[in-house]
């Protein structure tokens, strides 16, 4: 976990470009995004990706180009000439209004933005974030940018009892605890997005979706470490293996040059 000013500013550029490097903000949206982290000890501000510099694209961002804001969205500190990310008001606000999120990411998913346009929701489709999508997701019902407070009230509102939130021909957002866990839940929001595209492309909107008693018996099963088979290898690893490695992977692989 971070533990300094430099090091929240080190993470969140690694995850911004951690977005582009997942295919999140790439082409046409090469500019478009932003992810963002509290900083420890000052739950009243946040360091974010802004705007303004002279390469203003989330795969070249470094530790020196986060801007420092708070939670009424005031800029603090950055780089000079730089200003907040125009959407600050969305950070901002979800912070205010949820101590318990420690980061947010917004980009704009191609396969997110086409449901939200076409009016379909995103169905669980596979195994991958299936949790985040076996509910319906709230969406935003707007495609404007997010800039003054009552549109950041309204859109952080939404989010409560969800870590996902769509907007109307304009992206989604999500939470997390930390970096990882917001980048992974756009990575994974997108991926149902994805198979969704291709189910209604093959079978038309009325194509079936995981049902809820399948994804039902993914809680509440024996530990791994219960399981015969895993008692010792688990016992010698001194606790379950670390599952994943999407993160660890791109955070290696985007961070060489910092």
């Amino acid at each position: 976990m971070a533990e300094t000013l430099a090091d929240v500013k080190y993470q969140v550029a690694v995850a911004n470009r951690v977005l582009w490097a997942l295919g999140l903000a790439s082409g046409v949206t090469a500019s478009l995004g932003h992810a963002s982290l509290r900083v420890p000890g000052q739950p009243d501000r946040f360091v974010v990706k802004g705007r303004g510099y002279k390469m203003d694209a989330l795969s070249a961002m470094r530790p020196e180009d986060m801007v420092v804001c708070d939670t009424e969205g005031y800029f603090i500190e950055g780089p000079p000439g730089s200003t907040q990310c125009f959407e600050v008001k969305m950070h901002s606000c979800i912070y205010k209004l949820y101590p318990e999120v420690q980061s947010v990411v917004h980009v704009h998913p191609r396969f997110t933005v086409l449901l939200t346009t076409v009016g379909l929701p995103i169905k669980p489709m596979c195994q991958e974030g299936i949790q985040l999508v076996r509910k319906p997701l709230p969406m935003y019902p707007h495609v404007k940018t997010i800039q003054t407070d009552d549109e950041g009230m309204e859109v952080a509102r939404l989010l409560q009892g969800h870590t996902a939130l769509l907007l109307q021909g304009h992206g989604a957002t999500t939470t997390g605890k930390d970096l990882e866990e917001s980048v992974m839940h756009m990575l994974q929001l997108e991926e149902q997005a994805r198979m969704n595209y291709y189910a209604l492309s093959a079978l038309g909107p009325n194509y079936p979706a995981v049902p809820d008693a399948l994804i039902a018996e993914m809680s509440g099963r024996t530990p791994l470490a219960e399981l015969p088979h895993f008692k010792d290898p688990i016992a010698r690893a001194s606790g379950q293996p670390r599952v994943g490695g999407v993160w660890q992977y791109y955070t290696a692989e985007v961070s060489k040059d910092l």
